[in-house]
């Protein structure tokens, strides 16, 4: 058996899936705590793109943000999650970033856009091995077997 293979296998379902999990997470808890540290100009903002009822735009992107990124960050289903998250990404891409002739909004969509497409290989490959949703499966796979 080739240990080389073998280490490289266990460090990818390990420790690359939970990197990806908290590098990805962190956007969305940075984000979130910036509509906490400034909700009446996130509300005219969300307001002067012509959303409706910018309140609960607001309370919905602040739950979706601070919930999804934690969620995404512990590896609580992760699949869902990661769904929900890529679908908030381009929603607020095509929303808050479709002036595309500005250089900076190109720029924010993009990132938008990739941010969906890193959540889409947690919906392909789960959390991971360092993550909630593993730690049920084992349970629930051992208390199965006991049975």
């Amino acid at each position: 058996m080739n240990t080389s293979t073998t280490s490289s296998s266990s460090l990818a379902n390990s420790v690359l899936p939970l990197t990806g999990r908290v590098l990805v997470a962190l956007i969305f808890l940075v984000s979130a705590f910036g509509k906490i540290a400034a909700p009446a100009g996130t509300i005219g903002y969300i307001g002067s793109v012509g959303i409706p009822l910018p309140s609960l735009a607001y309370v919905l992107a602040l739950v979706t943000e601070l919930g999804g990124g934690l969620m995404l960050l512990l590896g609580y289903r992760t699949r869902a999650v990661a769904a929900a998250l890529a679908v908030f990404s381009v929603v607020s891409a095509l929303f808050f970033h479709h002036a595309l002739g500005d250089q900076n909004q190109m720029f924010h969509f993009l990132k938008n856009l990739a941010m969906a497409g890193g959540l889409l290989q947690f919906v392909a490959f789960g959390g991971g091995s360092y993550s909630v949703d593993n730690r049920r499966a084992e349970a629930s796979g051992a208390l199965s077997l006991a049975r």
